[in-house]
């Protein structure tokens, strides 16, 4: 199942075909919780399993009207029963301090304070009926939220739905949070929530070692194995944003992949010559743990996989690009700037 935003577009195609060549659907069922498989090369923990929320929670100032990404005008008039259908626009709510307005989550909101909330939205797929069953008072989406007839649906009922553009690049994590305040009718937390976020992200960017040779070259592969779904990242993917604040080489982008993603291939990989490997953790266990990983064609020739420097990430934070980002960074940069194993 597909987790990120950003790739549900790009991916949308590759996956239908590995549907019909493998029998099944989807990707790897997820549970949204950390695997624990052991035996990468700089495996950890990159994020605590809770979000920090602003405190004292702030009193929402409604109505407000805003500008949905659709094109939209929005008019909220309460806040009290909130739907966010993506765990990225979860963890901006929760970490307003609004997370006891909550009544459902997407099965990416991984951390610990929505783990018992109802599942109304799986890999941005919405069942407008269990929506409308919790009786929100507001709704956030994404662009990549779908089906159409669901949105429509939600809409229909008279529902306020908010839609934002999904984030693809370190730059749009104090844009989303600013968006999610203003929906939400508390601008003045959020101002408070993008200048903390903000700041820790340039904390974790002064870890950065100094470089007293070329940066190491990092590939972010996109992995769903009981799909054969294999990619690799190019410009746009969201993972270049991160390995160049980290201080890498999005490999990828530098051996002029255009594309956000691209089907992985013995010659791609060969030309993007990764220091490094960045993958999802659950996508490391879809395939097996990094001894599987390097026996996809390719892998195990390059750099990275001659050393196994295999660095790994959670799938409910890597591409969120919100108030936890500053620990990915963190994480990244610890990882990709060591040796192997």
């Amino acid at each position: 199942m597909l987790r990120v935003p950003r790739l549900v577009g790009a991916l949308a195609g590759l996956l239908a075909m590995a549907a019909v060549l493998t029998g099944c659907g989807t990707a790897d069922g997820d549970s949204g919780k950390p695997s624990g498989a052991s035996g990468t090369a700089g495996r950890q923990r990159s994020t605590p399993d809770r979000v920090e929320p602003i405190a004292p929670a702030p009193r929402p100032r409604l109505p407000v009207t805003v500008r949905s990404a659709d094109g939209r005008d929005v008019t909220v008039s309460g806040a009290d029963r909130i739907v966010p259908l993506s765990g990225s626009l979860s963890e901006i709510v929760f970490s307003l301090g609004l997370g006891d307005r909550v009544v459902a989550r997407d099965i990416t909101a991984t951390f610990e304070q929505a783990g018992k909330l109802p599942v109304v939205t799986r890999a941005h797929d919405v069942s407008a009926e269990s929506v409308l069953s919790l009786r929100p008072t507001l709704v956030l989406a994404e662009t990549t939220t779908g089906p159409a007839e669901a949105i429509g649906q939600i809409r229909a009922a008279g529902i306020p739905l908010v839609v934002l553009d999904p984030a693809k690049r370190l730059g749009d994590v104090g844009t989303r949070i600013d968006k999610v305040a203003a929906a939400l009718g508390v601008p003045a937390a959020g101002k408070e929530l993008r200048e903390r976020t903000e700041s820790r992200i340039e904390a974790a960017k002064r870890n950065i070692p100094q470089s007293h040779g070329r940066k190491p070259r990092v590939a972010f592969l996109y992995l769903r194995g009981s799909a054969s779904v294999y990619l690799l990242g190019g410009a746009g993917s969201g993972a270049d944003s991160l390995i160049e604040a980290a201080g890498g080489v999005d490999a990828g982008v530098d051996s002029g992949l255009k594309k956000d993603f691209t089907p992985i291939t013995s010659e791609a990989l060969a030309k993007a010559a990764p220091d490094v490997i960045l993958v999802m953790s659950k996508g490391l266990d879809s395939v097996g743990g990094v001894d599987g990983l390097l026996k996809i064609p390719g892998v195990g020739e390059t750099p990275a996989g001659l050393d196994r420097r295999i660095a790994s990430v959670d799938d409910g934070v890597l591409l969120n690009f919100g108030p936890r980002t500053d620990t990915v960074l963190g994480s990244l940069v610890e990882q990709i700037h060591k040796g192997g194993e």
